[in-house]
């Protein structure tokens, strides 16, 4: 039994690539706990499956039709879509859903830490670490700055460094600094201000 003979290559391209692929979207798209690829195969096939179910009337009409001998090039192209374009449709549009509010009333959110949640944003932001010696530090969140995400514990960088008065506010920009990474182990809270 020859594992590399063409029949039993194409049921795999066909029933596990477009599962893996949705699977792999879904990691990039909605942070979360790494898993072995290997023990996603039934999931993989599973979402083959869905991916073919939910695209079951297009095929038919494109298998009944004469598109594979009148244009091959577009029966081509419309498997291409069907294993790879389709996929990734469906994991953009399941997103979608489950972050509709209607939706969420009875579901949780597909973005299990709010840290996750609140940098995915891309939103910049003062920023207040207060760390678990009771030390705060100040900063500004911004265009150059950058936050960790599932599974990596959470880190920040802030772009700049602020001293705080005495009020507790945002005095000025420490001097000669190229900003600070802040390391989750040392942080207690994170308080946000919009940024203005």
């Amino acid at each position: 039994m020859n594992i590399w003979d063409l029949d039993k290559l194409y049921l795999f391209i066909a029933f596990v690539i477009p599962g893996f692929i949705s699977i792999k979207a879904y990691e990039l798209l909605i942070p979360g706990e790494a898993k072995d690829s290997s023990k996603q195969l039934i999931d993989a096939v599973t979402y083959s499956c869905l991916n073919y179910a939910l695209l079951l009337w297009p095929i038919l009409g494109v298998e009944s039709g004469s598109l594979s001998t009148a244009h091959p090039f577009l029966y081509k192209l419309f498997y291409l879509a069907v294993l790879f374009l389709f996929p990734v449709l469906w994991v953009l549009i399941w997103k979608r859903i489950r972050t509709l509010e209607f939706f969420q009333k009875n579901s949780p959110h597909p973005t299990a830490k709010p840290w996750d949640f609140v940098f995915s944003q891309r939103q910049w932001y003062w920023v207040i670490v207060t760390l678990k010696n009771g030390d705060k530090i100040a900063g500004k969140y911004a265009g150059n700055s950058f936050s960790s995400s599932a599974p990596a514990k959470e880190q920040i960088y802030l772009e700049e460094n602020w001293h705080l008065n005495e009020d507790g506010g945002f005095d000025r920009p420490r001097e000669n600094t190229a900003g600070i990474i802040i390391l989750a182990d040392e942080i207690a809270s994170v308080e946000l201000f919009k940024f203005k």
